[in-house]
């Protein structure tokens, strides 16, 4: 059957309107890929633009960490040579401690050994210098020889040695003439000689400390010793007025009492 011109005309008009249709939408759909690939494009280029700038972050960082391991290496090898500095500073001080205390120890040394030295220049020195004397109430300066061998001779007296003593009493007063213990020496010399039974000696040693000394602790016993001589020798009239002095000019001493005792026996 042959359509009619009538209907042909809506059909062909159908058929335009879907042509026209299929062109607008293929015309959109081209558009819109266009835009895709450009969204896309411009996506690509940002994420390439973020990993490159990630990148150079990650470069960035990369080289912070190198540069920071090797300061860490210089700070480390920087600190291991200051302990080894602060160890050999330890060390050292340690050494000059020691080598301190050592010195201490010989400078202590030093001042014992000088101090004994010192000490041994004076003890010698003391064997050499005079030195100041009290005896029987007397003071005088004595050299040490002289102080020694007074000591010496009186131990002897009082030993009991009497010749002995007497020897070393005589030459005590032969080697010391001016010696201070003179006057003490002669009244010890007349009593060994009394104990020798020397009475005219030990008389002229009596009288010679008298002589010498009138004022001598000893001078009152001296005169005693002469009267108990002189009895000895069977001189009683000698031995009175011997007793007798030795009453008036030692009145108070214990010498006279023993004389006045003595001279109501002695006819």
């Amino acid at each position: 059957m042959k359509a009619s011109p009538g209907f042909l005309r809506p059909l062909g008009a159908a058929l335009l309107i879907c042509g026209l249709l299929f062109t607008g939408q293929s015309r959109a759909a081209l558009f819109d890929d266009d835009e895709a690939r450009r969204a896309i494009l411009d996506l690509r280029g940002k994420v390439e633009q973020q990993r490159q700038a990630a990148d150079a972050a990650m470069q960035r960082q990369a080289e912070d960490l190198r540069r920071t391991g090797e300061e860490n290496g210089v700070l480390r090898r920087s600190l291991l040579d200051l302990q080894n500095q602060i160890e050999a500073l330890r060390n050292e001080i340690a050494r000059l401690r020691g080598q301190g205390e050592q010195l201490a120890r010989d400078v202590s040394e030093l001042q014992r050994q000088q101090k004994d030295v010192s000490q041994g220049v004076e003890e010698r020195l003391r064997k050499f210098e005079p030195s100041k004397v009290s005896l029987d109430g007397r003071e005088f300066t004595a050299d040490p020889a002289e102080s020694r061998d007074f000591d010496a001779s009186l131990a002897i007296f009082r030993r009991g040695d009497f010749p002995a003593a007497q020897t070393a009493f005589t030459e005590f007063v032969r080697r010391y003439p001016q010696s201070g213990y003179r006057t003490t020496s002669l009244f010890w010399l007349g009593n060994a000689q009394y104990a020798n039974r020397d009475y005219r000696g030990a008389i002229a040693n009596f009288r010679a400390l008298l002589a010498q000394a009138p004022e001598h602790a000893r001078a009152p016993e001296s005169l005693l010793s002469i009267a108990n001589c002189q009895i000895e020798l069977k001189d009683n009239p000698g031995a009175r007025r011997t007793l007798e002095e030795l009453t008036r000019a030692y009145p108070q001493s214990e010498a006279a009492n023993a004389a006045r005792e003595r001279l109501a026996r002695v006819k």
